[in-house]
């Protein structure tokens, strides 16, 4: 007796710990299965949002975890000021945010260090071509556009009215343009009829309406002293000086452009379609919009942000995924219309017909039938240290310190020294 009762508490011992160590490869189990679920995390960095729209930007990356609950996102947003030194910092400290926001002035920039990632095998069939195209190298993708702003003309009906001049269409040009400035002018010594800046950003378009250019088609070379540039430029400085239908630092006193507009002494401006909500709040006369007059042909400006993919991430699936969406779904365009957060570039039908919907201004359609003649400047990793050296040369021709000629040429002598192109 005595020996089965001590075979039964062996064998009862024998079978706890059986069941000791199944509970245990179990519980280890159900920990392996728990960490495998566990959502793939990415960090986003940005600067746009901040200030007023960040949390539209947190509508639209819940819309994307939503669609995908196995990613999750950190937002990082920083002011603009301060953005670049930041990403700087984080890109030195092998902290470089997965996802990170780079406009077009940057982009080349960062591409040439090697930081950004090829972004392939995602949807970019909403995405406007244009927009697309600006952050490609070499037929590659590395940055996907989020969204873009253009210019446009927008002019003061009223004060056409009161001048009795014709309003501005779609088709004209700087000849018609300086002719209504001429009779707005006219009214009186504190009504100008256009203001067009003099500075590199403005010199890089109006060239292009000329037949002209900053660089050559293959940018091999800088070609600032062409005819057509010189011919151009003489035209810009013949607004302020000759013509005084656009008014010198003296006359504006300090005011800024959009002030003088807004003052309903101004009859147009060339200016961005980021007005729109200013001038609709600020403006009390009627104001509407058209393409931007050109000289031989059309041209107009193109700005642009695009989020792109670190060429470190381990998450590089999951960040092209956000990407992606960020950039081209319906549903983030949705949301940055409803904010009037700039132009989506998923410009699906849908999207169109309710951008056009919000008014003013009436002709809404120019904003997009501007978007046919949109140019950039030369995509150069020094472009903004040549913006300034030219814009100083501007400044000179627009002293009158130095001819058009005179002043493109040594541009073009200093610039060419300088930044030798390779």
């Amino acid at each position: 007796m005595k020996k089965l009762i001590k075979t039964l508490v062996i064998c009862l011992s024998l079978l706890m710990m059986v069941t000791g160590c199944q509970s245990n490869d179990a519980s280890e189990t159900t920990e392996t299965i728990a960490e495998t679920n566990e959502p793939t995390e990415i960090v986003f960095m940005n600067y746009s949002s901040s200030g007023a729209n960040e949390e539209t930007l947190i509508e639209m990356v819940e819309a994307f975890e939503a669609e995908n609950p196995d990613v999750k996102v950190e937002v990082q947003t920083y002011g603009y000021d301060d953005y670049f030194q930041q990403l700087a910092t984080k890109i030195a400290g092998d902290t470089t945010p997965d996802v990170f926001e780079l406009n077009i002035e940057n982009f080349r920039a960062y591409a040439n260090k090697g930081v950004l990632a090829k972004i392939d095998n995602v949807d970019v069939s909403e995405i406007h071509p244009k927009a697309l195209e600006a952050f490609t190298i070499d037929n590659e993708q590395f940055g996907l556009p989020t969204k873009f702003s253009n210019v446009v003309m927008i002019y003061n009906k009223d004060l056409f009215d009161a001048a009795g001049v014709d309003y501005p269409t779609n088709d004209w040009t700087w000849d018609e343009e300086l002719a209504a400035a001429i009779t707005i002018s006219d009214m009186g010594d504190d009504y100008f009829g256009v203001y067009r800046p003099i500075q590199t950003w403005e010199f890089y378009k109006t060239v292009e309406q000329n037949g002209g250019s900053m660089m050559n088609a293959d940018q091999s070379e800088f070609t600032l002293n062409s005819a057509e540039n010189v011919e151009a430029l003489e035209m810009m400085i013949d607004r302020v000086n000759k013509y005084n239908v656009t008014p010198n630092a003296d006359q504006m006193g300090g005011m800024g452009d959009w002030d003088l507009f807004k003052s309903g002494r101004l009859g147009m401006i060339v200016t961005g379609i980021w007005a729109f909500p200013d001038f609709t709040e600020n403006c009390d006369f009627d104001w509407d919009i058209v393409v931007e007059p050109g000289i031989t042909e059309k041209a107009t400006h193109f700005f642009s942000d695009a989020v792109v993919v670190s060429s470190e991430t381990e998450e590089n699936e999951a960040a092209k995924s956000f990407a992606a969406f960020i950039s081209g779904s319906e549903e983030t365009a949705e949301i940055r219309l409803d904010a009037n957060w700039d132009l989506p570039v998923a410009l699906t039908d849908e999207v169109t017909t309710k951008y056009l919907s919000v008014t003013p201004p009436e002709n809404k359609q120019a904003v997009i039938d501007s978007l046919n003649y949109l140019v950039m400047p030369p995509s150069l990793e020094q472009f903004s240290a040549i913006a300034d050296i030219l814009g100083e040369y501007l400044n000179q021709a627009l002293a009158e310190n130095l001819t058009a000629q005179e002043a493109l040429d040594q541009a073009q002598e200093d610039i060419t020294t300088q930044f030798p192109i390779e």
